[in-house]
């Protein structure tokens, strides 16, 4: 697969107006991927949490090349599996051939929080497998009655349609779910911050669910979201990072049923200055950004997103597009070469 470079567009942390000018910057900056999260709430009280699927429909019609999906929707609980399925699909027929839709089991945040329902993890995996067949169905353009476990449709049939097939990618925080994304992705999609053994072992496992399916682990994307601030002002990135991100770095945020933005904040608390430290990059020369870079593409992952939570967005993605991300490719097409 070849190489892509990302921008994240933080919902949560941005207002729609002021992210969809960064969309326009991410593309002129030379961006491949813009990767928005799709979240009901925050991670913190200071942030914002506007319609991720009316957002990217003004995104389609602002850009013309960089590629489009979340990262990722819950398509098992607020949402049912039909209109996710209609809402890509109109997406792609605006961007047609430049849609991907990321998905995973998400979190309590956003789904306990809008219809108070939070399944256990079993079943919540055991829904987005019906989940994602049932897309992937609907998306053939035929009339499709499901009578699943936990999903139904009569005739239902999607009449806007591009044609081009959508890619699925399958969200993976540990190993133990990857070969999950492997059986049922088109792809990996991951986050930053672990040790590289995990995502050696993440890595081997998704292959091994994607061979067990008959497939070639090598025709799937693996996608992983790096944190990165290109800047001096360490300290700076830092509390920006603990403003509004803080939530994101507590494991229990992703399984326990922490469901409000100022409990995210409460559990934030606890992540200090060491900690963003170690999972980030965070620093303003070019090249050390590069070799932050380069150990996730030499273990495998051929789409990095970068998310910064720089308050000067547009200064970051220009800078970033104009420093980085030209050094990243050259260090990779001579490495192929």
């Amino acid at each position: 697969m070849a190489l892509r470079l990302g921008w994240k567009a933080g919902t949560e942390q941005f207002p729609p107006d002021a992210l969809l000018e960064y969309a326009g910057r991410a593309e002129a900056a030379g961006f491949d991927t813009l990767d928005v999260s799709d979240h009901f709430h925050p991670w913190s009280e200071a942030g914002q949490a506007s319609f991720t699927w009316t957002w990217l429909g003004a995104v389609a019609v602002k850009t013309q090349r960089i590629e489009i999906g979340t990262g990722l929707t819950c398509p098992i609980l607020r949402y049912q599996p039909a209109v996710i399925a209609q809402a890509a699909a109109t997406l792609d027929y605006m961007a047609p051939g430049r849609t991907y839709l990321g998905v995973g089991t998400g979190e309590a945040l956003n789904e306990y929080s809008s219809v108070a329902q939070w399944p256990s993890y079993r079943e919540r995996q055991a829904r987005l497998a019906e989940a994602i067949q049932l897309i992937r169905q609907l998306w053939t353009g035929e009339a499709v009655t499901w009578r699943g476990t936990y999903y139904q449709t009569r005739r239902a049939r999607l009449y806007t349609r591009s044609g081009s097939p959508i890619p699925i990618y399958v969200s993976s925080l540990v190993p133990g779910s990857a070969g999950f994304a492997g059986q049922y992705g088109d792809g990996l999609l991951t986050v930053g911050g672990k040790p590289l053994d995990v995502y050696r072992q993440m890595l081997s496992r998704f292959e091994a669910g994607a061979r067990a399916q008959g497939r070639d682990p090598a025709q799937l994307r693996r996608m992983i979201e790096l944190n990165v601030a290109y800047t001096d002002d360490v300290a700076r990135a830092i509390e920006d990072q603990r403003r509004y991100w803080a939530g994101a770095y507590v494991p229990a945020l992703y399984n326990q049923n922490i469901y409000t933005p100022k409990m995210s904040e409460q559990n934030g608390a606890v992540v200090g200055p060491d900690t963003i430290r170690q999972r980030a990059c965070l620093s303003p020369d070019p090249d050390e950004h590069v070799r932050f870079a380069q150990q996730f593409i030499e273990l495998g992952f051929d789409c990095l997103i970068f998310h910064s939570a720089e308050p000067d967005q547009a200064g970051f993605i220009e800078r970033y597009g104009r420093d980085v991300l030209p050094r990243l490719r050259a260090a990779n097409t001579q490495r192929a070469a």
